[in-house]
């Protein structure tokens, strides 16, 4: 089972990418996002945490790092595995920016429905709201080269 949600940017991968590898300010522009951090730098086999608004702290695993173009997180609880794949690809002059949520393991019938439904309201905002946060540094780097 999986849920997957994209949205188009105006803004160059790399700046996205900084914004993933941000990890401490996620909350910023992920609504469902408490609190994150990391034990490391962002790179594969890096560990860290992240509580989620609703819910307990869960620990996550950082298994894929392509720079400014993809990343992957890991966190499983007992029975339930959910893995979260960020891709940047880029698209005339902006990036496609897509979030999938996989989710595996003995309870992922019942809790993957739970979370999924969750994930297909938050998603859209959350990546609406990372957007927002590209474009808006992106007018304010403009702004500042031409003064």
């Amino acid at each position: 089972m999986q849920v997957e949600h994209s949205i188009l940017v105006n803004a160059a991968p790399e700046r996205l990418f900084a914004l993933y590898a941000d990890v401490s300010n996620w909350h910023r522009w992920d609504p469902d996002t408490k609190a994150a951090s990391i034990n490391g730098p962002f790179q594969v086999g890096t560990t860290g945490s992240l509580t989620p608004t609703k819910g307990n702290t869960v620990r996550m695993l950082i298994t894929s790092v392509v720079p400014n173009g993809s990343f992957t997180v890991e966190a499983k609880v007992p029975l339930f595995r959910m893995v979260f794949e960020h891709e940047l690809v880029p698209a005339k002059g902006a990036t496609r920016v897509t979030h999938r949520v996989i989710f595996s393991g003995a309870l992922a019938f019942l809790l993957g429905r739970m979370v999924a439904a969750q994930l297909n309201k938050g998603l859209p905002i959350t990546l609406a709201k990372l957007k927002a946060s590209a474009e808006a540094v992106r007018k304010a780097d403009g702004q500042e080269s031409q003064g």
